[in-house]
């Protein structure tokens, strides 16, 4: 404490100052609100979600790290070196939990590590205990932090009578917060909705923190002494100080204590609950973690570029004697600048409210969904099938926010003046390090398992427990600590701080080996020793994969019983509100092409949906619980889980060779457009066209896209069934392939960029093979085709497989309008001195009279009035372009009663060259 020749400030002023700060978060907090209301989010932005990672800056920070540096010097440095070393693998790891956590709406750590294993309450209820035990020691150290800058500023202390608890101003400090919290922490229940108000009075207070904290700094390092040169030179005149600049002073171990201290802050800065959310919970937009991956790290170097002169400073002004954890305020106090001092208070009072407020939110969600929640439905105190539950989840998440800042306030009168403030910190810091192997194993793992985990975290959080937690209680005087020097019953190799004779190492040190030894063994020991159920194979899927599943519909969903909507609805409008359950089915009734919520069928994706949402308000685990309430499932087994991923892959695979042929398609509607833009007088034709290969285009992915919809939403399907409705998807996927290559032949015929391979043709050889090739086709609609042909004809000169394709176009096109019985297609090849000429007749409905005259220029969109089924739509407007290529004609011999009948001629050349035809844009014109 400062000594008492310090002049003091007066407590109206300080309690003033700290009123009018909680006043002005209140503000802040209150105006993003009304932003987020109004639509204009003030978080949707790289640089508050930046900001908002510095919450890992609490009173430890702010007032610890200048307390440890004058003691133990550059070992402050590893709790920061840690963070940073994380966000370098950010990209990886963090954005990998943002995804998971956005992908499944996880609303806490415990939700994350509970809903990977299976999404067990037991899990959860496990990791939510171990938080609370473990983070009620670091909400006493914010609270201490608090109580001890308003002691200093004050010059209150030990000859002060002690005030009554209800004058307690640590007290009152932490109702006022809890009151902040509720209010601004506690507005929705679905957790997984972002907290706009407080995230960005968090973001404030770490600039308030920041600015506090440099201004003392450079008030002690510039104002008292001539610069950080001036602080070293002087501070090396006393004795010990030099070694506070090396590792030296660590003992032998030095080495395995740094790494201790960079391993656990790295880790805390991933699974301290306050880190979760507002890393992971909190994150609106997972591309904003590429700028805080160099802004976090940014903000922890400026933080504590003063820590070492402000340590050393206070060393040589304040001598030995003071306490090094309240120099921010004591060094500027001690020399007339009371007004910094005051603002060096309001700093530590940001950053221990920061803290306590995110940390809060955080334990009082897990408290509420993963201890409450699940005793209340074991007990059969709340049902599925009851009243709104809205208001009793609220009331139960403001009570634990409550609670939470009470048992630290207890622990804070109880133990908070046996430890320093960074003692403290890591205490906690070492209890959430047991998440680790659960949390990260289960992200990369596929073999872990439920049992596992549960092993894991037992076994770690006992050893925590053995070895770090009971010696501070003991330290503190609630105990006998004769144990900790010869063992518990005298047997020395149980010894906490000595456990099976392994010495040497700091408490730290030794308490975060044993505890992540035993963690990692058990964890990894009793997920080999028993392989994962259906439940837990599938979620590990599901997590692992998660940069490859989770956003598509034809994701899998691991689900298989029998549901009904109205149930459904009910339990989502308990949990959630009628309007959120609402919006959540009439946009799945959108989104499946269901014209009316009453029409939806409770299959397999609606049931994962409404489980994800209520998920966001009351947990994994407890909506597991309450959707099995209303819903008959079917156990999973590991066999069931691979045949799901096997049925979503083929979906998979169908729908990559449906978006390539949809961007085929675009390529040839892009060519199209351009051919058809040069054609001035064809604009009619144009219009036409493009609706007609729309239609036409539309059918088969229609098809492939309603049976695969089918497929995904029958899980139950027989599997005779499915086998048809694959076939008939292939069987659509290669129609759809040929239209496509039909569209992109008559784009490039059209624009003049198609190719022709000229040569000799034996007409009569290539009519034949035509005949043949489609004789399959006749047959397959109980016609025959009859070739009526000379022996010999002339050679012309033409390109083959062009003619090729008109005559499979003819011939296809009148196999598609024969009768049933009875059908007749008739090809004829007749030569004469000028040419030769192909018929192709039919003996089905003909042509509508409407559509006669263009027949070649329009394309049937649909049956007609004389029950004709849809023609091919593009065979005869490209059989046209070829034929008039070759300087021939087209056209359609309509015989009333006898079907139609399409012919072409080709010229015979006198001089034997039968060269094809050339035409531009303007010969294509006038031939129009």
């Amino acid at each position: 404490m400062a000594p008492a020749s310090f002049p003091a400030l007066s407590p109206a002023l300080v309690i003033g100052a700290a009123a009018l700060y909680l006043a002005a978060l209140f503000a802040i907090a209150a105006f993003a609100d009304r932003r987020a209301r109004e639509g204009r989010s003030l978080i949707g932005n790289a640089w508050v979600y930046g900001l908002s990672l510095a919450v890992y800056c609490t009173a430890w920070t702010y007032f610890g790290s200048v307390g440890r540096a004058a003691t133990t010097g550059v070992w402050f440095l590893p709790i920061y070196l840690g963070p940073t070393l994380v966000m370098l693998v950010a990209w990886v790891v963090v954005r990998k939990m943002i995804r998971i956590a956005q992908t499944y709406r996880i609303t806490s750590i415990a939700d994350f590590i509970a809903s990977r294993y299976g999404k067990s309450p037991l899990v959860a209820a496990v990791v939510t205990l171990i938080t609370v035990v473990g983070i009620v020691p670091y909400i006493a150290l914010q609270l201490k932090a608090v109580s001890a800058g308003y002691t200093v500023l004050t010059a209150t202390g030990a000859q002060a009578p002690a005030p009554s608890w209800w004058q307690d101003g640590t007290l009152l400090v932490a109702l006022a917060l809890a009151l902040f919290t509720i209010l601004f922490g506690t507005r929705h229940l679905d957790s997984a909705e972002r907290h706009e108000g407080m995230v960005a009075a968090v973001a404030a207070e770490s600039l308030v923190k920041l600015v506090a904290f440099l201004a003392v700094g450079a008030f002690v390092t510039y104002g008292l002494f001539g610069g950080f040169a001036d602080v070293w030179a002087r501070a090396s005149a006393l004795a010990g100080v030099k070694g506070l600049l090396t590792l030296s002073g660590a003992g032998n171990f030095a080495w395995a204590q740094w790494f201790s201290l960079t391993l656990l802050s790295g880790l805390s800065v991933l699974l301290l609950p306050r880190q979760f959310q507002m890393m992971v919970v909190e994150c609106v937009d997972e591309r904003h973690l590429k700028r805080a991956a160099w802004v976090f790290p940014a903000y922890l170097l400026a933080i504590n570029i003063f820590v070492l002169p402000l340590a050393l400073g206070g060393l040589v002004l304040l001598g030995k004697g003071a306490d090094p954890e309240t120099f921010v305020l004591t060094l500027p106090l001690a020399h007339g600048a009371g007004g910094l001092a005051l603002i060096a208070y309001v700093g530590g009072l940001s950053a221990a409210t920061g803290m306590l407020i995110v940390e809060t939110i955080a334990v009082s969600t897990m408290v509420c969904n993963d201890l409450v929640m699940p005793a209340l439905l074991r007990l059969k105190l709340i049902r599925a099938d009851g009243g709104d539950l809205t208001r009793l989840l609220l009331n139960i998440r403001r009570a634990a926010i409550l609670g939470v800042l009470l048992l630290g306030y207890l622990y804070f009168v109880v133990a908070g003046e046996a430890y320093a403030l960074v003692s403290i910190g890591l205490i906690s810091f070492a209890a959430v390090a047991q998440f680790a192997p659960a949390l990260l194993g289960g992200m990369y793992w596929r073999g872990a398992t439920r049992l596992g985990a549960l092993g894991g975290l037992l076994g770690g959080f006992a050893v925590w427990a053995y070895t770090l937690m009971l010696p501070s209680v003991a330290k503190s005087g609630w105990m006998d600590g004769a144990f900790l020097t010869h063992g518990p019953f005298g047997i020395a190799a149980l010894a906490p701080e000595r456990l099976f004779g392994l010495s040497g190492l700091d408490n730290l040190s030794h308490a975060l080996f044993w505890s992540l030894l035993v963690n990692g063994v058990l964890y990894v020991g009793l997920s080999l020793w028993r392989a994962p159920s259906g439940r837990e194979a599938s979620q590990a899927l599901l997590f692992v994969d998660v940069f490859a599943r989770g956003r598509s519909a034809a994701d899998p969903v691991f689900w298989r019983g029998r549901a009904r909507r109205a149930d459904l609805e009910a339990l989502a409008r308990r949990l959630l509100g009628a309007e959120a359950a609402r919006q959540i089915f009439e946009a799945h009734a959108r989104d499946s092409g269901t014209g009316d919520v009453t029409d939806l069928t409770a299959d397999a994706r609606l049931v994962d949906i409404v489980e994800r949402r209520i998920a966001g308000a009351v947990g994994s685990a407890s909506a597991r619980v309450l959707v099995a309430a209303v819903a008959d499932e079917e156990p999973l087994d590991a066999g069931d889980v691979m045949d799901i991923l096997n049925e979503a892959s083929q979906l998979r695979v169908y729908a990559r060779a449906l978006e390539e042929k949809s961007r085929s398609l675009e390529i040839a509607s892009a060519e199209l457009s351009a051919a058809n833009a040069q054609l001035r007088t064809l604009d009619e034709l144009k219009d036409d066209f493009m609706s007609s290969v729309t239609h036409e285009l539309r059918t088969p992915l229609t098809a492939i896209r309603a049976l695969s919809e089918l497929m995904l939403d029958t899980p139950d399907m027989e599997e005779a069934q499915r086998q048809d409705f694959l076939r008939i998807i292939v069987a659509e996927s290669e129609r759809l392939g040929r239209l496509v290559n039909q569209v992109l032949d008559m784009a490039k015929i059209e624009s003049g960029h198609a190719e022709w391979h000229s040569t000799d043709v034996d007409l009569r050889t290539l009519v034949a093979d035509a005949v043949k090739a489609t004789a399959e086709l006749a047959r397959a609609k109980g016609a025959e085709i009859v070739l009526t042909a000379p022996d010999t004809v002339p050679a012309i000169k033409a390109d083959p497989d062009r003619l090729t394709q008109v005559m499979l176009n003819l011939i296809s096109n009148a196999a598609k309008f024969v009768p049933a019985q009875g059908g007749r297609i008739d090809v004829r090849l007749i030569a004469d001195a000028d040419g030769l000429e192909v018929q192709v007749e039919d003996n089905g409905p003909g042509v509508p009279p409407a559509d006669r005259d263009t027949i070649f220029e329009k394309f049937r969109q649909g049956g007609d009035a004389l029950n004709r089924p849809p023609g091919t739509g593009l065979g005869l407007p490209i059989s046209r372009r070829i034929v008039d290529h070759f300087g021939g004609k087209i056209w359609l011999d309509q015989r009333e009663g006898k079907g139609a009948c399409f012919a072409f001629r080709l010229p015979l050349r006198r001089d034997g060259a039968n060269a094809p035809k050339q035409t531009n844009s303007a010969e294509a014109e006038e031939t129009t």
